[in-house]
């Protein structure tokens, strides 16, 4: 069994496991997917402050708390006891694109030489990790949800907003692989 979780699963078992989820949640309790409501939550429940934001009774959104949590978990346990020992397999093509910058380390789920503490302290570092996840907190809240909320829930629902947002983020991710990011890489 083990190794069958340590394996990539295909498209054709992923895909519809993750969709289920759409109607399952609306079958259970008229529930909405999506992860980024969740901090929102966190914060209403934890900072007593008197901000209109947070001020709404976020204790009908609990199970939205137990969802992220279950996610954190089995992260925790994937880590610790269904890690593949093998390096991360990279495209031939990419591997030589990413040599170009110095980046050849792919033992770790990301490559050390950019997300490490001390290039944190880089000018590479600091737009990569601060900028960028601003940018990523930002445009969640811009858009009104993350992507897996409007590309797996909101499509599902035929949501004319995150067709939008799904295109939108699209564009985005390729503009940010193929103009962006080799300039970052760059300095």
């Amino acid at each position: 069994m083990k190794e069958v979780l340590l394996q990539p699963w295909p498209w054709y078992v992923a895909g519809p496991l993750i969709g289920l989820t759409v109607p399952t949640l609306l079958l259970i309790g008229n529930k909405s997917f999506g992860i980024s409501s969740s901090l929102r939550h966190v914060c209403a429940a934890c900072v007593p402050a008197n901000i209109p934001f947070f001020k709404y009774d976020w204790k009908k959104e609990v199970w939205n708390l137990f969802f992220v949590a279950g996610i954190l978990i089995g992260g925790i346990i994937s880590g610790l006891f269904l890690m593949n020992p093998d390096p991360i397999e990279v495209n031939p093509n990419l591997v030589n694109e990413l040599a170009s910058y110095g980046i050849n380390d792919y033992t770790e789920l990301v490559p050390i030489q950019i997300f490490n503490w001390a290039n944190l302290l880089s000018l590479k570092g600091f737009i990569m990790m601060v900028i960028g996840g601003f940018l990523v907190g930002f445009g969640t809240r811009y858009a009104g949800g993350c992507t897996s909320g409007h590309a797996i829930m909101g499509l599902s629902t035929l949501q004319w907003p995150s067709l939008v947002a799904t295109c939108c983020f699209m564009a985005g991710g390729f503009l940010m692989a193929n103009v962006i990011l080799p300039i970052i890489l760059s300095l």
